[in-house]
């Protein structure tokens, strides 16, 4: 599998493995066979994994323990997340610090590579009608406690989600110490989907470019917008759920798909894999049929810049 430029972390695989499939949050799965998915992906290549809490309420972190007993094997990389809020800023190094020390006990290590702050980032005064951590609790708070877990040789580096609303989510890239990687949106819809929860645009693209512009590394999620960029969501969903909206919006490329002979999850990553300023993709794979889909995807290689043109002109970009 190629490697990519990953900021101060050196080079990592092109494709990382996410926590979401393998906690059950993208249907049904086994432990035994997500265990089975992690080992397969790191056989093949993947050196990255990223996991959360969220995800299974800690289910994933622990196939990550039992996958490998505690020892990496040498180049595999891992990281995970805290859903803070925005709680009182003297109580938030003890919330990360503690949620980390919890996240390791599960996947049986000592430390992660990189620590993210898990949901939104809002401006300051915004607390009443969106619910995350504000700009203000982030600066004053979050970056020094991070700074403490570096120090204390818990967490290599940090980093945010950028699901948060865009303006924040730029101003904090655009700090002086910003983090060392961001997790954005990137996908042909440009949609976050479900995760949008503010009225501002999405922004997914101006995110990536900021951050490639102060040296962020860009971890792409939501590469099939949560099924709705694949041949059928596997889960039920309400007609006005966004993801379904997606998945609608989405015909002309699922026919785009059929006409080439390939499956709309195959293209979708190929799609992710081609856009500009991605280190890598997050897959939220749940079984290793999914991921040799995925890592077929890989294989294929970047999708030529015509049909990228097309792909972008049936999504109506």
């Amino acid at each position: 599998m190629q490697t990519r430029p990953f900021g101060v972390l050196g080079e990592i695989s092109a494709l990382t493995l996410g926590g979401g499939g393998v906690g059950q949050v993208w249907g049904q799965t086994t432990r035994e066979e997500s265990v089975a998915t992690v080992q397969e992906a790191v056989a093949a290549g993947v050196t990255f994994l990223d996991m959360a809490p969220l995800y299974g309420n800690g289910e994933a972190e622990i196939v990550v323990g039992e996958a490998f007993g505690g020892h990496l094997p040498e180049g595999v990389r891992v990281s995970t997340k805290c859903l803070l809020g925005n709680p009182h800023e003297d109580t938030v190094h003890g919330t990360l610090e503690s949620s980390l020390v919890e996240s390791l006990r599960r996947m049986r290590l000592e430390m992660v590579d990189v620590f993210f702050l898990h949901g939104q980032i809002i401006p300051d005064g915004a607390e009443d009608r969106y619910q995350g951590t504000t700009r203000r609790t982030f600066v004053n708070a979050v970056r020094p406690a991070f700074e403490r877990l570096k120090g204390k040789g818990l967490i290599r580096e940090w980093g945010i989600t950028g699901i948060g609303i865009p303006s924040a989510v730029l101003e904090t890239l655009r700090e002086e110490s910003p983090p060392s990687a961001v997790q954005a949106v990137a996908n042909l819809l440009d949609s976050p989907g479900a995760m949008k929860r503010y009225s501002e645009p999405a922004q997914p693209r101006d995110i990536i470019s900021a951050a490639n512009q102060f040296g962020v590394a860009v971890m792409g999620i939501r590469a099939v917008q949560a099924g709705a960029l694949t041949s059928k969501i596997d889960r039920a969903l309400p007609d006005d759920h966004p993801e379904m909206v997606d998945y609608q919006r989405a015909a002309p490329f699922r026919a785009l798909a059929k006409e080439m002979g390939e499956s709309p999850a195959s293209l979708a990553h190929r799609y992710a894999l081609s856009m500009r300023g991605i280190s890598t993709v997050i897959l939220g794979v749940k079984n290793r049929a999914e991921l040799r889909e995925c890592i077929q995807a890989e294989v294929e290689g970047r999708l030529e810049e015509d049909l990228v043109k097309m792909i972008d002109k049936v999504s109506g970009q």
